[in-house]
């Protein structure tokens, strides 16, 4: 025999080998799948509770309105805020105060952003608009037929 040639010894000797290399391999793969099941499992119960939360909110009554003025709120003095309104009135939603000045074609500086911020602000005060989360603005919900003040 040459060096390049292999007794049936020394092949099975490798064969033992690389079967065993195979096994471990298996192995560390069903362990990563256990793993892996296991974060599947967890993502799946807390999209689960999302569902649930979800599904419960939106079954909840509308909360009381409050109750009506003895006149609808007047809108401050000044064009602004009749520009303002008007955004308001083809906004498909929410707007912030960045959204508010390029929708008016001002020029979104921090100055331009803070005074129609401050216009916000009152007229959501004045119950005109409201603010569904800082910094973001709207016009008022609807009421839900029948429950209008």
């Amino acid at each position: 025999m040459t060096n390049g040639e292999l007794t049936l010894g020394a092949v099975l000797v490798r064969l033992e080998e690389r079967e065993r290399e195979i096994a471990e391999q298996a192995e560390e793969t069903r362990e990563q799948i256990t793993r892996l099941t296991a974060v599947l499992d967890e993502l799946g119960r807390a999209a689960e509770e999302v569902r649930i939360t979800r599904k419960t909110l939106l079954e909840l009554p509308d909360p009381d309105p409050p109750a009506p003025s003895a006149s609808a709120p007047k809108l401050p003095d000044g064009a602004a805020y009749q520009e303002i309104m008007a955004v308001f009135a083809q906004a498909d939603g929410p707007l912030r105060a960045r959204g508010v000045c390029e929708a008016m074609d001002l020029d979104p500086a921090p100055n331009n952003i803070n005074n129609v911020r401050l216009k916000l602000k009152r007229l959501t005060g004045r119950n005109i608009l409201a603010e569904p989360e800082p910094g973001l603005f709207a016009l008022p919900r609807p009421w839900p037929s029948g429950k209008q003040p």
